[in-house]
């Protein structure tokens, strides 16, 4: 069983060390308060040194001292590094780049998805694990693989090749389907026989963007094919023991669709890293979370994130005092059950030795090791808010279809960012402290009264449908600029832009004008607009705002239109920060739509709402005392105090959660 209350702890490595120090280890894990970490991800060359021969002797002390004083272990099959003597005995399973290079072994997750001896190695190595620990008391949870897909999404050898002709014909069953949804006719593209069908390489000019889409599609599935696979075998071994896999839900990572693979999670977890020249970390924090509780369902785990520093950017430098507990603070009151770092003690060598971790390279005698005992009595205050839920009544439409057709090259901008735009939209709600869900676009939307789709350049029937269908029935919708544009297939919708859309929202551009990198553009209630302007036509809908200059001077450029029982805005622009906050302000406002509670400017606020109470999360990212009024029967469950008068003071860069009490 995964342990009561928060989980807490890190990636353990003891193969690293020698035997001696694991005895100190685990005394630290127990003065730090960990009761979870995750072992044997990287240990498949010690495990298995030959083919089919096997040493467990060092996993098995290792597991029996994790349970000995009390802590449990997330096992790990260690699949994302397989041993050298692996790819010297099967080359072939070694992966191929876009550019037809074959790569090397001699790091990590250097395998083709799609090699069937990397798959039948991986298979054995899993299912000898889960039969000889399926019952051990140390093993609450399976830890399949390690952040799929992270450095080998795509391989472009011929067994991908062959792989991926079987997914497409699962797909499109005969090859008259695949020419019509891939638009073949175009440029002499019409294939008459499967073989002839091949991965995305490297080729003079544009690929077709629906070979790509659809490749893009395949590269997801296959990993999460090896992930099924092997948690069939561990579920065969021990049926009871819940399995997870990392997800990697932040700025720089979008290789899988993980809509697709959360199903298939007994629990859900995620590694999240922050980005070194982002001003405003925090704001990343809450949308991953948001998006992960959402994939989840509910509460999820926190696998990895750093205490400090990370080794892989081009300058990797400390957080700043505090930053270690508002950030893990941060995961928790979005949804995170678990807190977990990479990793338990800073490696000495290897390619991550500069990587932080819980107990550092300057050992107990350090800031960090002070910040990671104090985190740990923190959640362990905290237990209670363990399997709370977070209930929001807005929700923001996130696609990785969508992302993955957006940035496909020749788009009218390259300048268009899936992120950037769905972050620029996620801020003002955030900063008004408005609880946000992320959906798919079929998503049951009956929950919400205000839904925002800030970047679908891509949807389907079924979603357009969906949401349109939201609007007319009484909700809000807010659809950003070239959404709908294309259908699955990455067809363009003919008759007008915004393709899908067009009705619900009242108004249809013939042309597209987007804006030069530095390009602004004047709007005549105030303020501008960067990124993108298009020629709008009215259809029904009214003008809210319009182009105060330029050749689209009295154009509208934000549009409100009342369809059906509800109401549909269309962002035809992107206007600047202040003008978009102000917009988003009215229309979250004009559906009915409130923050959790009325804070001071600074101060992030997140509810969790448990069984008999509330958890009020308050974190001031400010520089001044904050005063916020709460319930008046409430308690300060990190200091155990009671609060008095209906009011806490939360003071700079300090955390405060409040229990209310119904």
């Amino acid at each position: 069983m995964i342990p009561e209350g928060i989980a807490y702890g890190g990636d353990y490595n003891p193969e690293q060390w020698p035997e001696e120090v694991w005895a100190e280890d685990v005394r630290l894990m127990r003065e730090a308060g960990v009761n979870m970490v995750s072992v044997n991800i990287f240990a498949w060359a010690l495990l298995e040194p030959r083919e089919g021969e096997y040493d467990f002797a060092r996993l098995d002390k290792i597991l029996a001292l994790l349970h000995e004083n009390g802590i449990a272990a997330d096992l790990a099959t260690p699949t994302a590094a397989p041993p050298a003597w692996f790819f010297r005995k099967h080359p072939q399973a070694l992966p191929v780049d876009r550019d037809g290079r074959g790569l090397s072994y001699g790091s990590r997750q250097t395998f083709c998805p799609s090699s069937p001896a990397y798959r039948e190695a991986a298979l054995r190595i899993a299912r000898v694990l889960g039969e000889r620990y399926a019952d051990h008391p140390a093993v609450v949870m399976w830890h399949i693989h390690n952040e799929y897909g992270c450095h080998n999404a795509e391989c472009y050898c011929d067994a991908s090749a062959e792989a991926f002709r079987v997914w497409l014909r699962s797909r499109y069953g005969d090859l008259e389907t695949l020419n019509h949804a891939w638009g073949t006719a175009f440029w002499s593209q019409w294939y008459y026989d499967w073989d002839e069908i091949i991965p995305p390489r490297a080729t003079g000019a544009v690929p077709n963007p629906t070979h790509q889409l659809d490749w893009r599609r395949f590269c997801s599935d296959a990993l999460l094919s090896l992930y099924k696979a092997e948690r069939e075998v561990l579920r065969e071994a021990a049926p009871a023991v819940p399995a997870t896999t990392n997800f990697m839900v932040m700025y720089n990572f979008e290789a899988l669709d993980y809509w697709r693979w959360a199903p298939e999670l007994d629990v859900v977890s995620n590694d999240h890293y922050l980005r070194s020249t982002d001003p405003e970390s925090e704001i990343d924090i809450a949308l991953s979370g948001d998006l992960v509780r959402s994939l989840a369902g509910g509460p999820w785990l926190l696998m990895e994130h750093s205490t400090g520093a990370v080794n892989w950017q081009p300058v990797n430098r400390a957080k700043n005092p505090g930053e270690l507990r508002r950030n893990a603070l941060g995961h928790v009151a979005r949804g995170a059950d678990g807190i977990a770092y990479f990793q338990w003690r800073a490696a000495k060598a290897g390619a991550e030795q500069w990587h932080s971790a819980m107990l550092p390279h300057a050992g107990t005698d350090s800031r960090i090791w002070r910040d990671v005992v104090a985190l740990g009595a923190d959640l362990k205050a905290l237990a209670e808010v363990r399997g709370s839920t977070s209930p929001a009544s807005v929700a923001v439409v996130w696609d990785w279809n969508a992302r993955w057709a957006l940035e496909l090259p020749s788009q009218p901008s390259e300048s268009v960012r899936y992120l950037d735009l769905v972050r620029s939209w996620y801020e003002p709600l955030w900063r008004s402290g408005v609880a946000v869900d992320f959906v798919h676009p079929s998503a049951d939307l009956s929950g919400y009264r205000l839904v925002l789709a800030p970047a679908l350049y891509l949807v389907d029937d079924e979603g357009a449908e969906n949401l349109t269908g939201f609007a007319s029935g009484g909700g809000t919708l807010v659809v950003g600029f070239h959404s709908g544009a294309v259908d699955a297939n990455c067809h363009v919708r003919l008759g007008g832009y915004p393709g899908a859309f067009r009705e619900a929202l009242g108004v249809s551009t013939d042309e597209l004008f987007p804006l030069l990198p530095d390009e602004t553009v004047a709007l005549d209630g105030g303020g501008t607009a960067s990124l993108w302007s298009e020629r709008v036509r009215l259809a029904g809908a009214e003008a809210v705002t319009s182009y105060a200059e330029g050749p689209l001077a009295g154009v509208p450029a934000v549009t409100r239109h009342t369809y059906g029982e509800g109401v549909a805005w269309y962002l035809a622009t992107h206007p600047d920060p202040s003008t978009l906050t102000g917009l988003l302000d009215r229309i979250r406002i004009e559906a009915g739509v409130a923050p959790v509670r009325e804070t001071p400017a600074g101060v992030e606020t997140v509810l969790r709402s448990g069984e008999d109470a509330d958890y009020l999360f308050l974190i001031n990212h400010g520089e001044r005392d904050a005063e916020v009024h709460v319930a008046s029967k409430a308690t300060e469950l990190l200091s155990g105090k009671r609060v008095d008068g209906g009011r806490v003071t939360v003071a700079p860069g300090d955390v405060v959660v409040v229990r209310e009490s119904r």
